[in-house]
């Protein structure tokens, strides 16, 4: 079963720009990891939010244990307002199929 999780990152202000390449330059390796079905980038006016879908709880392990996820948590460090906020969600399927569950 797809598991889908919201990642919120605050980086400092004065990091901003570099917290945002660090995030653009990991989603190549991240789309390579198994089960990777969708690892999206978003930007609001006080940081990013990661949208991602794996394939399973194990292609989620796996990717919390990667090189991708390590690398980036040490080009980040320093560079944060706090702890990134991961939130692990279960679909709840409504409406059109499709349009009702990531």
């Amino acid at each position: 079963m797809p598991v889908v999780v919201v990642a919120t990152i605050t980086p400092l202000p004065e990091h901003l720009d570099a917290v945002r390449e660090a995030l653009l330059a990991a989603v190549p390796a991240v789309h390579a990891e198994p089960g990777c079905e969708l690892y999206a980038v978003h930007e609001d006016d006080v940081g990013f939010v990661m949208v991602e879908r794996w394939a399973d709880a194990d292609a989620l392990r796996v990717h919390g244990k990667a090189d991708a996820l390590t690398t980036l948590g040490g080009v980040l460090a320093g560079k944060l307002a706090a702890a990134p906020e991961v939130r692990r969600l279960s679909a709840v399927p409504a409406g059109e199929p499709g349009k009702g569950a990531l």
